[in-house]
């Protein structure tokens, strides 16, 4: 039996069964709008009560179409499938069953399971490169691949929070039925498909939304990219509950990552998302939700699998205890996290470190909400990630900042506590190939954005001379991009074999040692036993218990000894050391016991 998958969208081009295409397009702005298909005669919209308009002539899929406003601009529907070449071309009608799906039986796997794995599909090649790459990656111990977002930007690359057209994938990734070939090669390995979607602006160029929908962005509230988007807006809403369905049922990705939702508003607007997300799809698949939220509303996240709301968040405290421990670096946000220790402490027990105290690096205004009701699997930890390492000036990862003893040592604690942890591309192998931010835009948006980029810096003692802010590189030099490319000889370096190694011997203790108990995992108590060492245990859900100890300092730490059996340590002789009560000076071990 042939099997296909569509999610049938109240908007864009909608081919049906008698051989016509329903065009639905929300343009309360516009006094009228005309279809144009290529090779076609045009056809004027029907005006509908609520804002829209449509037609429904009779073309085949792979037609050219584009919408034509009163003013003579011609425009490409933000709700496309696909777009014949740029942002500002035609966009294609695309039949969502040419796709003959080889795993359809899929149902995804269960969030306690999740390792995710983070990538650039532009940086390996596309759809179609990152596809090579899913055997190496299952065989690491991998179970969920992250792509960031790849709806359709403008230029021939970008880091992909510049979309613009969020339901078609960007031609310069590949096609639709290539995206899809991806993902259902993924199932057939046993791998997740995560996708980032960018639900809180639309990039700078391409959108045309303002011109025939102006309703759309609210004039009263701003975002760090402009006008904010009106999610009091029914249409608003149902525009970007459809993408996510989309993704989601035509798609079959497994899970949505969703980008800054703190600027998102109002704040009933998410809960209501994730509840309307979970009735729209198979209630037995798989489906996780997770969000990135710098005001760490714990309210969101569930308590566990039947409660409602949003599966985990990125921890960035996480990463912003870890990141200052590893590197002594305390500018910017680093600045509120001046007791590392402490703090890394609370995220093991409880998941925020910041649950609504006065945050300096917000002028004192309060951030968080109380979060340690919540499991580990509500915190998403990660060591690095494509902002954390891109948003530096230079784009240095972990391997150009921190020792290898600690770089072991951070691994350890990563991937053998019971929060669900991520790995950014080529971290696996401590790759040193710089992840830097880049764009391809036209030569004036290139121009603001590049400055822009090097005025962001010039709060940092560093780069107050312009001629320091000068050599932070140019996001639109093409360059920028290809340094960004991850190196597979740096992969197959010994240095890079005993990485990958010690990442795919770690993941296979996970996987059988802890995975089995982190359903119903709950926190014994964490405790800073050093100036940069911490002490955690949880009590699994089968009974026994999990024990971790890191030190990051440049001295020993002493602890209270484990019981239990030894899982890992990230240095020989570790072990031993814990049992004694002292954790010796950039090094971790786990312990776990019978029950």
């Amino acid at each position: 039996m042939n099997a296909t998958f569509s999610q049938m969208l109240p908007f864009g081009a909608n081919p049906r069964a008698d051989g016509r295409v329903h065009f639905r397009l929300w343009a309360p702005s516009a006094a009228g709008v005309t279809l144009e298909i290529e090779g076609m005669a045009p056809v004027a919209m029907r005006r509908e009560a609520d804002g829209y308009v449509s037609a429904k002539p009779r073309c085949a899929p792979g037609s050219r179409y584009r919408y034509r406003l009163p003013d003579g601009r011609a425009v490409p529907d933000p709700a496309a499938r696909a777009q014949a070449d740029t942002v500002h071309g035609p966009s294609l009608v695309v039949d969502p069953h040419a796709y003959v799906w080889r795993y359809p039986n899929w149902r995804g796997r269960p969030w306690h399971e999740t390792v995710l794995y983070e990538l650039h599909p532009g940086l390996l090649g596309g759809f179609r490169g990152v596809m090579a790459q899913l055997p190496r990656l299952q065989a690491l111990g991998v179970t969920a691949v992250e792509l960031m977002p790849v709806a359709s930007c403008p230029g021939r690359w970008n880091w992909g929070y510049d979309g613009v057209l969020p339901f078609a994938p960007d031609p310069s990734l590949g096609s639709p039925e290539e995206l899809k070939a991806l993902i259902d090669a993924a199932h057939g390995l046993g791998l997740s498909m995560f996708l980032d979607v960018v639900y809180n602006h639309f990039g700078p160029d391409g959108n045309h939304l303002h011109a025939y929908a102006a309703p759309f962005f609210r004039a009263d509230a701003a975002t760090p990219w402009g006008e904010a988007i009106d999610f009091g807006q029914p249409a608003v809403r149902d525009f970007f509950l459809h993408n996510a369905l989309y993704w989601l049922n035509e798609y079959r990705f497994d899970g949505l990552r969703f980008d800054a939702v703190h600027a998102i508003a109002p704040a009933a607007a998410l809960p209501a998302l994730a509840a309307a997300i979970r009735e729209g799809v198979d209630a037995g698949r798989y489906v996780h939700l997770v969000v990135e939220n710098d005001d760490n509303r714990a309210s969101l996240l569930r308590c566990d699998d039947t409660a409602p709301g949003f599966d985990a968040q990125w921890n960035d405290d996480w990463h912003h205890c870890l990141h200052r421990l590893l590197t002594g670096e305390t500018g910017g946000y680093y600045a509120d996290y001046a007791d590392p220790a402490e703090k890394l402490a609370c995220c093991l027990a409880e998941g925020f470190a910041w649950q609504g105290e006065a945050a300096s690096y917000r002028d004192g205004a309060a951030r968080g909400e109380p979060s340690r009701h919540l499991p580990p699997s509500a915190f998403v930890g990660f060591l690095q990630n494509h902002d954390q390492i891109g948003n530096r000036a230079f784009g240095e990862r972990l391997s150009r900042l921190a020792t290898p003893a600690a770089r072991d040592a951070a691994r350890l604690l990563l991937l053998l506590a019971p929060h669900v942890p991520l790995l950014f591309m080529g971290e696996e192998w401590d790759a040193t190939t710089p992840f830097l931010y880049f764009t391809d835009h036209a030569p004036a948006l290139a121009a603001r954005v590049r400055d822009g980029r090097r005025q962001e810096f010039a709060r940092f003692a560093a780069f107050a001379d312009p001629a320091a802010r000068a050599r932070i590189p140019d996001p639109n030099d093409p360059a920028t991009f290809r340094a960004a490319i991850p190196d597979p000889v740096e992969a197959a370096s010994p240095e890079g074999r005993a990485a990958i190694a010690w990442t795919r011997h770690l993941l296979a203790l996970r996987a059988r040692n802890i995975v089995p108990g982190l359903v119903g995992c709950r926190s014994l108590g964490a405790e800073a036993v050093g100036p940069g060492a911490v002490r955690a245990a949880w009590r699994l859900g089968d009974g026994r218990e999990l024990g971790i100890a890191a030190n990051f300092a440049a001295t020993p730490a002493s602890l209270t000894p484990f019981a239990g059996a030894v899982l890992a340590a990230s240095r020989p002789g570790i072990a031993e050391r814990v049992r004694e009560g002292e954790i010796p000076p950039h090094a971790s071990a786990a312990f776990v016991s019978l029950g």
